[in-house]
């Protein structure tokens, strides 16, 4: 029996065009004029233009919530609902979305007040490692203020997140075949965060979150669970706490998840998925032909 799980992406997976396919279809035309009065300005604009725009946090995570959404909506008008919903960091407010543990406003609102505060944070640094010694790393972050594992991604990709004499000395001590500084304002899911968490915090509470159709696993404890006041606790721990990823995948795994879509730009998360658990299915839609793939054309 096929048990399947949605996933969606977060910000490091956007591209540029991404969504454009979908504008004539009335149920994403809605959405995308509905974004354009909430944000002030246009998603479809920004997926268009250039890449360094589309790639500042605060065009970047708007603008992908908005496409996943849309996608999200169309492919469940194909397909059965799934049985497991994740998102990588910004994908997680795709995932409470589609198990419509709020409506499209409600998670655009939250988007674009996460977006401002990222992308308003400085005075930190991030940085990837490919193929590197995780004991060594974790020794060496127990032993150094200030840097923590923002994104454990898989077991040979993760992200560090602290000062930039924190990550710089990390750096200098950690063996890998790969290090690459991000551009990024701050040092996103880290304490450092805390003061644009805060702030919010008082946001994140207007917002009425309902119990999750679909149950969700949180990037701070993947743990499956439709609860909703567990839910938005796990996701006001977000902003300040690591992206336990590579657990999410072993979660699905172990949940007897048989097959995964990855819903959004891309194939991230697939590329992870596929290193981790062999034998999960996978597939990935971003695209209206992709979408077309699962059933009857959407457009004529």
């Amino acid at each position: 029996m096929t048990k399947t799980a949605w996933v969606f992406p977060g910000q490091g997976s956007q591209l540029i065009g991404m969504g454009v396919d979908l504008q004539d279809i009335p149920v994403a035309k809605a959405k995308f004029e509905l974004a354009e009065k909430i944000l002030g300005w246009s998603v479809l604009d920004i997926c268009q233009g250039d890449e360094t725009t589309l790639a500042c946090t605060l065009y970047t995570q708007p603008c992908l919530y908005v496409v996943e959404s849309i996608l999200s909506d169309l492919l469940k008008g194909k397909v059965d609902l799934p049985q497991l919903v994740a998102g990588h960091s910004l994908g997680e407010y795709v995932a409470l979305y589609a198990a419509e543990v709020f409506d499209f406003e409600s998670g655009l609102r939250l988007v674009k007040k996460r977006a401002e505060l990222m992308h308003s944070a400085d005075g930190g640094k991030m940085a990837a490692l490919m193929k590197f010694d995780r004991d060594q790393l974790t020794t060496v972050l127990n032993n150094t203020p200030d840097v923590v594992l923002a994104n454990d991604n898989s077991e040979a990709q993760v992200v560090i997140s602290g000062t930039p004499e924190g990550v710089e000395n990390v750096l200098s001590q950690v063996k890998a075949k790969k290090a690459i500084a991000l551009n990024v304002s701050g040092a996103f899911h880290s304490p450092l965060m805390q003061g644009a968490a805060k702030e919010f915090l008082t946001v994140l509470e207007s917002v009425e979150f309902k119990e999750a159709k679909i149950p969700v696993l949180s990037n701070v404890d993947p743990r499956p669970t439709t609860d909703s006041q567990v839910l938005k606790s796990k996701l006001t721990q977000q902003m300040t706490n690591s992206v336990r990823w590579r657990e999410t995948m072993l979660q699905l795994a172990q949940a007897g998840v048989t097959e995964i879509i990855e819903i959004g730009p891309g194939k991230v998360l697939c590329g992870l998925i596929k290193r981790t658990c062999k034998d999960i299915a996978l597939e990935a839609i971003g695209t209206v032909e992709q979408l077309d793939g699962k059933a009857p054309a959407l457009v004529s």
